[in-house]
């Protein structure tokens, strides 16, 4: 088959495009500098410049393939520039799927997230729960705009599958999960909020779920590729067994919710993970929703965050362990 990508250069674009080929699709990718996927397109894929705020400029990609995975996405949680979530996660979304219905592609696969249901309160939700409230972050809320686009096409006729996933670690990530490791194991994570939680899914099965969602996923479902549900701070615990490390010490909930209202008038100067935006996204929210139905639908089957976390920090370690000895 022959498959087209958005964010192939991205954490979980990547990894979809790696598996594609190992089960040897043929792969078109859409990228904004082609000179920066000269890695996908020695391994064989079809580099097309391109840009999804650019409806245009995806034409000739996406012409002749046989489905679509729509995986680019702006994730700046706590960015002072907010700028990219309209333009790549609204109307980006908007021109890849209107140009999927022109050009009659018999499938595709949306990357949604289960952010777009903001904080469950200790609610374990699935599918068919819909949050009408006030979302936390501008990711959540151009999200859940998007995720609206695509209940609209599908509406429309367009033959679309919505995965959606929760928290995404391994390798390779370069998103705020990842800063946050990287403190904890050079002892620069001292305090976490207690209560805030998560669906830990390693990058390769959520990968994997898209494969399944194109393959197996029945148009117009959504299906939740969400991991284990796991405290942030059980998580660092956990890390603590397996490293030795010591994990940071647990705080009240409140602590970043009265730290994120003092952080606002600063926010232009912080860090991301210290922006108001970003203290009260950690401040005992929980992201968390039940993934039965991909398991039953699509045969989602995510490895348990203890595995998975023990070779994410391993590798992180061992890439740690390289620097200091060059250093």
């Amino acid at each position: 088959m022959k498959y087209l990508v958005t964010g192939a250069t991205g954490f979980i674009g990547s990894e979809v495009v790696r598996q594609l080929l190992l089960a040897e699709h043929h792969v078109h990718a859409i990228v904004r500098n082609p000179s920066k996927a000269r890695g996908l397109e020695e391994k064989g894929v079809q580099i097309f410049k391109g840009d999804v705020t650019d409806k245009e400029s995806m034409r000739t990609a996406m012409q002749g393939v046989d489905g679509v995975f729509h995986i680019a996405g702006w994730y700046k949680v706590g960015s002072y520039d907010k700028s990219g979530g309209k333009r790549i996660n609204v109307q980006g979304t908007r021109n890849v799927l209107e140009l999927m219905k022109e050009l009659n592609i018999a499938k595709g696969v949306y990357t949604s997230t289960v952010a777009v249901n903001s904080d469950t309160h200790g609610q374990l939700v699935d599918e068919s729960y819909h949050f009408t409230g006030e979302h936390i972050s501008e990711y959540d809320r151009t999200k859940a705009a998007a995720h609206e686009i695509a209940l609209q096409k599908i509406a429309e006729g367009l033959p679309l599958v919505i995965v959606s996933p929760g928290l995404v670690y391994g390798p390779g990530d370069t998103s705020s999960v990842r800063i946050s490791m990287l403190d904890y194991l050079q002892g620069r994570l001292p305090l976490l909020p207690r209560k805030t939680a998560l669906c830990w899914a390693h990058v390769e099965d959520i990968a994997r779920g898209h494969l399944l969602a194109m393959e197996k996923g029945k148009v117009g479902e959504t299906y939740f590729l969400t991991g284990e549900p796991y405290g942030l701070y059980d998580a660092y615990h956990l890390a603590q067994e397996i490293t030795g490390i010591h994990a940071p010490l647990p705080v009240p909930p409140q602590l970043p919710k009265v730290l994120s209202v003092l952080a606002r008038p600063f926010d232009r100067f912080l860090p991301e993970s210290y922006t108001s935006e970003g203290l009260r996204i950690i401040a005992g929210v929980t992201y968390i929703g039940d993934n039965a139905k991909a398991r039953r639908e699509l045969g989602f089957d995510p490895r348990p965050l203890r595995v998975g976390w023990a070779e994410t920090l391993k590798h992180e370690m061992a890439i740690l362990g390289k620097k200091a000895r060059k250093a």
